[in-house]
């Protein structure tokens, strides 16, 4: 398991985080996110072998965008 932590451009809202939440939810090796609007930051429980594009499409998809990901 690794934890990635990703900074997110967009968000205003509980409900943006929720969003994003859900759509990374759906990511196939994700076991857990947790977003944050006051930091605009998301913090990635995943495998090892999750694939970071998909996590990127995932988050674009809904209409927000990742400034850093760490």
């Amino acid at each position: 398991m690794k934890k990635i932590k990703l900074t997110i451009d967009g968000m205003h809202c509980a409900s943006c985080a929720a969003n994003i939440e859900r759509a990374l939810g759906k990511v196939k090796g994700i076991k857990s996110a947790s977003v944050s609007v006051m930091t605009k930051k998301a913090l990635i429980e995943a495998e090892d072998n999750v694939n970071i594009e998909e996590i990127k499409k995932a988050v674009s998809n809904v209409g927000y965008s990742i400034v850093n990901i760490q």
